[in-house]
């Protein structure tokens, strides 16, 4: 909870890779609050006020992917939201000439982005949607302590040197520091 809300004001892509994580973590505990009070929550060992409130974030939580009916797949609306809005920046970035080094970002980690959507089933799902998709799964592989081909970690670094720059510039766009002309 707090995590969250310290990467949503800091870095939007690592914020929305940690959402999708917190969604994996409620899975994993069959959207029971109990379980994951007992088998989660319990390891932070935090302050009964603290706790409370990561009790109530936590069942928020698993409430809004029972209403959205996401239980066993699939991420919650406020962050295919998330998605989208990056989305129209990044198109927006891609249209003004003011961000040659965004777009030169962008083709750069364009075939990687191709290929990812040719070999994947989600080819109508937004692009950066796909970029998401890779790095959350690069992420799961390096928990497991999977091997990761250099060619995965060419493109992983592509794909995370452009969501970076996005993120930043949604920081800048929030404040209203982003002139597109």
């Amino acid at each position: 909870m707090y995590i969250a809300q310290q990467l949503k004001e800091k870095n939007i892509a690592e914020y929305l890779l940690y959402m999708w994580q917190v969604e994996d973590i409620l899975r994993a505990h069959h959207l029971d609050p109990d379980e994951l009070k007992q088998n989660y929550l319990a390891q932070f060992r935090a302050t009964e006020e603290t706790e409370k409130e990561m009790e109530e974030w936590y069942s928020h939580l698993i409430r809004m992917m029972k209403e959205e009916g996401i239980q066993e797949g699939g991420h919650l609306q406020i962050n295919r939201n998330i998605i989208l809005w990056l989305t129209d920046l990044h198109n927006q970035l891609l249209q003004s000439s003011k961000f040659p080094f965004y777009t030169s970002a962008y083709y750069k980690a364009l075939p990687y982005i191709m290929e990812l959507r040719n070999k994947g089933d989600k080819k109508d799902i937004p692009e950066l949607e796909n970029c998401f998709d890779a790095l959350y799964g690069v992420m799961l592989l390096r928990l497991q302590h999977k091997p990761i081909s250099d060619e995965t970690a060419k493109a992983v670094a592509d794909i995370t040197k452009l969501l970076a720059m996005l993120s930043d510039y949604y920081k800048q766009d929030k404040a209203g520091e982003l002139k597109f002309e």
